[in-house]
C-alpha cells in the first residue's frame, strides 16, 4: 500500500500525459480526414471551424507539429514508467513479476487509449471534432514554429539519403490494364468480370451525362430552409437531399443522407455541400474526372439555357463501372430496359438509350436528335406521352402501354418487316 501511495502521483503523471498522446493522435487523424468539401465549409464557419481550415493550409507544418509533440509525451510517458517500475521493484513484494506486468500494462494502456480509441473516434467524427481541436492544436503548433527549419531540413536529408531516387510510379494505360487482367489470373470467371469493368470504365468515354442522369422526376428537391421534416421519415431515391436556390427551383447543393453522422431537424442547408455544374453534352468520364478533382459527390446537369435538367451522383457512376450490364432503367426504374415479349415485338422502357437499344436489336435506327425512346416518342406524337398513344418511327411500330410520369413510360415496339414507311425525325 505505501508502495502505490508512493507512486500515485507518477500514476497521475501517466494519465495526464496518455490524453495528451490521445489529443494530438485524434487531432491528426480528424483534421486529415476532412474531404475538400469539408475543408471549404469550415473556411466559411465558426472562428473555431476557420482555425481548423487554416492549420491544413500547410499541412507539412501541421504534421511535424504533431508527431513532435506526440513524440515528446510518448518519451516522456516511458520515462515515467521506468521510474515508477524501478520504484515498484525496489518496494512491491512481487518484485520482477510486479514489473514486468505493469510495464506491459502500460505499453498497451498507451497502445488503446493513446492510438487505437482517439484516431477511430477521430476519423468518425472528424468534421465534429475538428473544430474542438483547432485552438489547442494552433498553440501547440506555434510553440514549435522555431523548430521547424530543423524539422523541415531532416525530413529534406532523409529523403535525400534514404531514398534518393524514389520516383512515382506512371499513371496506367488501359492497354496496361488490359494486358495485366490477361496474366493475373487463370479463372475464366473472374477474368470475365475484371473485363466486364474494364469495359465500362472505357464505355464512360462514349456516354453522355444525359443519358446517364437522374431526370427532375426522379429526385427530390427542397428548398431553404429545409427541415428534417420535409423528408418524411424517408430516404429520398438518389441518397441525397437537394437543395434548390431559395426563390427558384435550380440546384445548388446536395446532402449525402447516406453517410452524414448527425442530422440536424432544422435547417438541413447549413450541412449541404455545393454541387458541380456539368452541361448536357459533357461524357460521363469526364464528370467522374472533374468530381475526382474537385471532391464533389453530385453534379447537377444543366441545358443550353442553364436549366436543371438532372444530376447525377458518384453511386450512379459506380453502378456504371460495376454492374454487369448498367441501365439507367434498372438503377431507377428497378426494371429491365428491354424485354422481348413476342415475334419482333419488344417493351422497352422510355428511359432507354438509342445506343442501348440499337445494340440490344443490331438494327441501325433512323437519325434523331434525342438519346432516349422517351424523347423520341415525345417528337413524334409533338406532345407528352399518355396511355394508348401510338405510332410509327422508322420501321417500329410503338404503342404506350403505361405513363405513369414523364420519366416513367413503358413503351411496346413492334419491327414492321418491310416497311417503307417515312421516318420520322
Amino acid at each position: 500500500m505505501e508502495a502505490l501511495i508512493e507512486v500515485l502521483p507518477w500514476l497521475v503523471a501517466m494519465v495526464v500525459l496518455i490524453a495528451c498522446s490521445a489529443f494530438f493522435s485524434a487531432s491528426e487523424a480528424a483534421l486529415f480526414s476532412l474531404r475538400q468539401k469539408d475543408r471549404r465549409s469550415l473556411k466559411t464557419g465558426a472562428r473555431t471551424q476557420r482555425l481548423a481550415a487554416e492549420l491544413l493550409d500547410d499541412p507539412d507544418r501541421l504534421l511535424s507539429a504533431v508527431l513532435f509533440w506526440n513524440l515528446v509525451v510518448n518519451m516522456t510517458y516511458f520515462a515515467v514508467v521506468s521510474i515508477v517500475g524501478f520504484r515498484l521493484e525496489t518496494n512491491a513484494t512481487g518484485g520482477h513479476s510486479a514489473t514486468f506486468a505493469f510495464a506491459a500494462g502500460s505499453v498497451l494502456a498507451i497502445i488503446f487509449f493513446s492510438e487505437m480509441l482517439p484516431k477511430t473516434l477521430a476519423v468518425i467524427a472528424a468534421r465534429t471534432l475538428s473544430p474542438l481541436f483547432a485552438v489547442p492544436l494552433t498553440v501547440a503548433v506555434k510553440i514549435v514554429d522555431p523548430l521547424m527549419p530543423a524539422l523541415r531540413l531532416t525530413n529534406l536529408l532523409s529523403r535525400r539519403l534514404i531514398w534518393p531516387r524514389f520516383q512515382p510510379e506512371p499513371y496506367l494505360q488501359v492497354s496496361d490494364l488490359e494486358r495485366a487482367i490477361e496474366v493475373s489470373t487463370s479463372d475464366a470467371q473472374l477474368a470475365e468480370q475484371e473485363q466486364t469493368v474494364l469495359s465500362n470504365i472505357v464505355a464512360m468515354s462514349d456516354i453522355r451525362v444525359d443519358e446517364w442522369m437522374r431526370p427532375r422526376t426522379q429526385f427530390l428537391s427542397f428548398r431553404p430552409p429545409v427541415s428534417l421534416a420535409d423528408l418524411e421519415g424517408t430516404m429520398t431515391p438518389s441518397g441525397y437531399l437537394l437543395v434548390t436556390e431559395p426563390d427558384g427551383d435550380e440546384v445548388t447543393a446536395a446532402i449525402d443522407l447516406q453517410n452524414l453522422v448527425e442530422i440536424p431537424s432544422e435547417n438541413l442547408e447549413s450541412t449541404a455541400s455545393p454541387v458541380l455544374y456539368v452541361p448536357w453534352c459533357a461524357t460521363v468520364a469526364d464528370a467522374f474526372q472533374q468530381m475526382r478533382q474537385t471532391e464533389h459527390d453530385v453534379v447537377a446537369v444543366v441545358n443550353e439555357f442553364g436549366d436543371t435538367i438532372g444530376i447525377l451522383t458518384f453511386e450512379d457512376i459506380l453502378d456504371t463501372v460495376f454492374t454487369h450490364r448498367p441501365s439507367r432503367s434498372g438503377r431507377l426504374l428497378n426494371r429491365e430496359p428491354i424485354e422481348q415479349i413476342g415475334d419482333g415485338v419488344w417493351e422497352v422502357t422510355g428511359v432507354t438509350s438509342l445506343r442501348r437499344l440499337a445494340r440490344y436489336l443490331a438494327i441501325e435506327l433512323p437519325h434523331s436528335r434525342n438519346v432516349t425512346l422517351n424523347g423520341v416518342i415525345q417528337e413524334t406524337l409533338q406532345q407528352l406521352p399518355t396511355e394508348g398513344d401510338s405510332g410509327r418511327w422508322g420501321p417500329f411500330a410503338f404503342r404506350v402501354i403505361e405513363a405513369r410520369n414523364r420519366a416513367h413510360i413503358l413503351v411496346e415496339l413492334t419491327l414492321v418487316e418491310n416497311s417503307d414507311a417515312e421516318d420520322v425525325r
